[in-house]
């Protein structure tokens, strides 16, 4: 089911980790909220600005984008993009912390990974990073945005990147490559790799959709609960906009405990205005996750 939520609601691409009895979710724009009971919000304090690096690098970049909250190596990681609209010269960059309420973040100062900042010829773009754990305790980072669809990269435990490899994961070959805003968890023996589709940012208008594949390894391959390749336009619909809310996506996922959460944002039909949303993740007896409301 979706959660009743009240407070600071305002959100785009939210993405949430527990601490200690509290929530903290960060979000597009760098904004932030906190919460004691997963229903209340309040706004937060903007972690940080746009660092001087990322702003020399990407020429344009006024906030930080997607970002997303992960532990892992001893330490809470703030992972973020740099980019303008509709291109696909972008960075992601990365910031530490040792506790979430306590402290303040420190930017590791420069790019974990760009696209076309040197070249033109990178045909995927470096926004929308998540942090997945593999079951060796290895971290990789996933990202992506059209284009050539949604990568992955090795991380080491301080959070930096491993090499030069960057591997396709997913993509939408026969449809301009709209899809975006990946997110993976691993439950029961299998990755689960969310994903956003089609358009958003157009308020009531948006046409953006959840969609899921699986696999048995972190860098794939990857099918839809059809069998469908991922790599081939795969993506098994788990929520799709309704005459209430328009566009539901740029979704992460929660574990608390033994409960999962979808968190993500849809677009308000009377206003257009992007909301926080959250909703009981729960998977059928076949291991898929199942459909929720927008």
């Amino acid at each position: 089911k979706v959660l009743t939520l009240s407070g600071s609601l305002g959100a785009h691409d939210p993405s949430a980790i527990e601490s200690n009895g509290t929530y903290y979710e960060f979000q597009t724009g760098l904004g932030a909220k906190t919460s004691t009971n997963l229903t209340s919000w309040n706004g937060a304090s903007t972690p940080f600005a746009a660092p001087a690096w990322m702003k020399s690098a990407v020429s344009g970049v006024t906030d930080l984008w997607a970002p997303d909250i992960s532990y892992f190596g001893g330490t809470y990681h703030l992972y973020y993009a740099g980019s303008t609209f509709g291109t696909n010269k972008s960075c992601i960059g990365h910031a530490t912390r040792a506790s979430l309420s306590s402290g303040s973040w420190v930017d590791q100062g420069s790019a974990t990974i760009c696209s076309n900042i040197t070249t033109t010829g990178d045909n995927w773009n470096a926004i929308d990073p998540n942090v997945i754990v593999d079951t060796d305790g290895t971290p990789w980072l996933v990202f992506g945005s059209f284009w050539g669809g949604i990568k992955i990269i090795q991380l080491d435990q301080t959070g930096a990147r491993v090499g030069t490899t960057v591997t396709g994961i997913a993509a939408r070959p026969s449809n301009g490559g709209a899809l975006e805003g990946p997110f993976m968890v691993r439950r029961c023996g299998y990755y689960y790799l969310f994903t956003s589709w089609d358009t958003c940012c157009k308020g009531a208008d948006s046409t953006y959709n959840m969609r899921v594949v699986r696999g048995t390894s972190v860098t794939g391959p990857f099918t839809d609960k059809a069998g469908t390749a991922a790599m081939q336009g795969g993506g098994t619909l788990i929520a799709q906009g309704d005459s209430t809310w328009a566009g539901p996506g740029g979704q992460s996922v929660m574990f608390v405990g033994t409960k999962a959460y979808l968190v993500y944002h849809a677009y308000a039909m009377s206003n257009g205005n992007a909301t926080l949303r959250l909703a009981d993740l729960v998977w059928d007896s076949s291991g898929w996750p199942m459909p929720v409301g927008p």
